[in-house]
Formats: C-alpha cells, sequence, structure tokens
C-alpha cells in the first residue's frame, strides 16, 4: 500500500512536500508496469519513434524508405506462404534444362506438392489426361539428395518407383525409393548415372519442396541477380531522397524570399 503525503488545508505545501508527492506518484506509475524503470524506458522509445517519424535528416529519411520496402517484401513473403503451404513459395529458374517450357528467370510460384489437387507424375498423368506446362505430369522443385543447402531442382515428376525398380534399371545400389525425375530438355534422368543423367538419388517425400503452380516470364531476374538488383534500389532511394530534399531547400528559401520581399 502506498502512502500519502498529507496536506493541511491551511497551509501551502512547501518544496519538500511537492518533491515527496512527485516521488510516490512516480512509484505509482512504476508498480503499474512492473518495472521500476519501465516508465522512463516507454517514454524515451516512444520518443525516439517520434523523432524517427518525423526527422526530415535525408540519412533518416533514407532509413525509413528501407525500412518501409523492407516491410513491404516481408509482408508479402508472408501472404506467399500462407497461400501456398511451403518455403520458398517462389524460386527462380536459372538453366535450360526445362525448356522449351520454362526459360531462364521465369519466377515460379510453389504450392504444396498435393494443394490444388494430388501431385500427378508423367506416368499418372498420362492415364488421366493431367498435364502441367506443355506435358503430363507436375513440375517438382526439390532438394538433390535431400540437402537443405543447395539449390533446388525444378524437374518433371515422371514416376514413383521402389528402390529394386532403379537399381534393376540403371545397376544402381539405392537403398530407397522416390520419385523418378527429368528435365524436359535434358537426355537423361536425374537419378540416371552420368553422362548422360546426374546420378541423383530417388526423390523422397520428405525432400519435395512442391510443386510448379504457374511462373512469370524474366520475374526471377532480381531473385538471381539480388546483389545487383539491391544496389540498384538503394541507389534510386537515395536519388530520390536527395531530389526531395533539395526540392523541399528550394521552397524553404523562395519563402523566406517571399517574406522579405513583402517586408
Amino acid at each position: 500500500m502506498t502512502d500519502v503525503v498529507p496536506v493541511s488545508g491551511g497551509n501551502k505545501p512547501d518544496l519538500e512536500d511537492f518533491l515527496n508527492l512527485q516521488s510516490i506518484c512516480r512509484n505509482a506509475a512504476y508498480h503499474l508496469t512492473g518495472n521500476p524503470m519501465a516508465e522512463t524506458v516507454i517514454g524515451r522509445v516512444k520518443g525516439a519513434l517520434k523523432g524517427f517519424r518525423e526527422s526530415e535528416h535525408p540519412a533518416v529519411a533514407l532509413a525509413r524508405e528501407i525500412l518501409w520496402v523492407v516491410a513491404v517484401v516481408g509482408g508479402i513473403a508472408l501472404l506467399l506462404f500462407v497461400a501456398s503451404g511451403t518455403w520458398p513459395a517462389v524460386v527462380a529458374v536459372q538453366s535450360g534444362s526445362m525448356l522449351p517450357n520454362m526459360h531462364v528467370n521465369d519466377l515460379v510460384f510453389v504450392v504444396q506438392k498435393d494443394r490444388f489437387g494430388q501431385l500427378q507424375t508423367f506416368e499418372t498423368g498420362g492415364n488421366t489426361g493431367y498435364m502441367k506446362y506443355g506435358n503430363y505430369g507436375d513440375i517438382l522443385i526439390y532438394k538433390p539428395d535431400g540437402f537443405s543447402n543447395i539449390t533446388p531442382i525444378i524437374h518433371r515428376a515422371m514416376g514413383y518407383y521402389n528402390a529394386s525398380w532403379f537399381n534393376a534399371k540403371w545397376g544402381t545400389d539405392f537403398t530407397h525409393g522416390g520419385y523418378l525425375t527429368k528435365g524436359d530438355n535434358n537426355q537423361g534422368y536425374d537419378q540416371e548415372p552420368p553422362p548422360l543423367g546426374l546420378g541423383l538419388e530417388p526423390v523422397e517425400v520428405g525432400w519435395v519442396v512442391g510443386k510448379a503452380l504457374f511462373s512469370v516470364p524474366l520475374l526471377g531476374y532480381p531473385t538471381l541477380h539480388y546483389p545487383e538488383f539491391a544496389a540498384i534500389v538503394i541507389i534510386l532511394l537515395i536519388i530520390h531522397e536527395v531530389y526531395v530534399s533539395r526540392a523541399e531547400a528550394g521552397e524553404e528559401r523562395a519563402r523566406k524570399e517571399r517574406k522579405k520581399g513583402r517586408k
């Protein structure tokens, strides 16, 4: 329980009484926050945020622009993840292995393998008539040999077989089955030994990032060249900020000159 300092009705409170009352109010506010320093910290943070929002300094304004871009990109990424159910939700085509149905710099939107319908292979698609990107079956985005630190591969799912099928076909010694995959523009399968194939293991279900839903030409360029693209964006932001700052400075000078003219 917090004590209060009584003030007599006929006397003015002296400086000591005022300071005591001020201290009590401050302590009460601290107790409400549960942290003796919280009120001071919150006040400082609010002041700093207000200063950041309202500052006209070119460097601070540029920082605001960059944060805005980061916030927008982050929001888009979150929406893509919610819609696709997987990550990454977009990938860029880096090679011509899927020509003529996918091209370098295409931006491919990815969804979970069974979202919007069960994943179809070339074999099952041929039986049902299901086609995607100019041929039967879905396009898989998968981690080669299950490695997450390697760029995913975008190739067509040709079928799903057990280890014995692969070993009998190519004399391999795979210990697990999985998807058979192939680039539309490649001569060999991904699981086929070199030189025709890539010599990769059958694609386990857990290695599948998703399937291609649709793609947009050329939009993958920033993804494949993000350092250059980021540098261009930052340079454009700086140019914009310098232009705005000079325009505002010119307007301010014009206002001052008009005031002098009136005098």
